[in-house]
């Protein structure tokens, strides 16, 4: 019996479970993992899944905020409607989506971000992890427009250069950080889950006056990494897009 055939057989376990139980992907699972290992969602919070298409982080949010609980899922990509949640299709790094979010907790504040947020793979790992990388230091700042003292913050991160800047911003502004790897996860992904618990109520001396973007970019420079700034401002949605070693003098 090969590596490989058991590899898939496992995937495909939860996938098969997954959909036994009603829910739209086998990631729920990870959700699910992370929940019982860290109850970072209780009831009655209010939760914000941060690239939340095609809804299975939302369906375990909704489960684990309960009745008196509001959980929205945000998304680029339309996402069908989840029973218990608010749907917003817009870009977290924007204004108008950041206000459509805030009109919709009312009077509330967020107790918890949760983000599975992936790239869209070009099957270079590199450029997968880099992309990666800025995608949840992207959602990791957005996050702190709303997440209060105490409040807590959870996104996929892949294994490789930058991470290292990545938890220190993190562990800057949450009193406890930690990596955790659910099982529910493929074994040959290099990806974990960054859980951050306890909002600091203000970010440690060293990082106060900078986003955690700024953080990873010096991190990457401190490494001997150039990180250039996407040319085109029309398209350009995020600070940073490819990472290049600099040539040895």
């Amino acid at each position: 019996m090969s590596k490989r055939w058991y590899q898939d057989s496992r995937r495909d376990a939860w996938k098969r479970i997954a959909r036994s139980k009603g829910y739209r992907t086998r990631s729920a699972y990870k959700l699910k993992q992370i929940q019982e290992r860290f109850g970072v969602i209780r009831k009655g919070d209010a939760v914000l899944d941060v690239g939340c298409h095609p809804g299975g982080w939302t369906q375990v949010a909704v489960e684990e905020a309960g009745e008196e609980g509001l959980v929205i899922g945000v998304d680029l990509l339309a996402t069908s409607p989840v029973d218990g949640a608010s749907i917003i299709i817009g870009n977290i790094t924007e204004e108008d989506t950041i206000a459509r979010i805030k009109q919709t907790l009312g009077e509330r504040e967020l107790n918890v971000v949760v983000s599975d947020i992936s790239p869209n793979l070009t099957g270079r790992y590199d450029t997968d992890q880099t992309i990666s990388l800025e995608l949840s230091t992207l959602v990791l700042d957005a996050a702190m427009e709303f997440i209060p003292h105490g409040g807590s913050f959870v996104t996929k991160i892949f294994q490789g250069t930058g991470i290292e800047g990545l938890i220190a911003a993190a562990r800057d502004r949450f009193s406890n950080v930690r990596r955790y790897a659910p099982t529910a996860s493929r074994s040959a992904s290099s990806e974990t889950y960054l859980i951050c618990q306890n909002r600091l109520p203000r970010p440690r001396r060293k990082a106060q006056g900078k986003s955690a973007l700024e953080q990873v970019q010096n991190h990457l420079s401190e490494l001997g990494i150039v990180v250039e700034e996407e040319s085109d401002e029309v398209e350009a949605k995020v600070g940073f897009r490819r990472i290049q070693k600099r040539e040895e003098e």
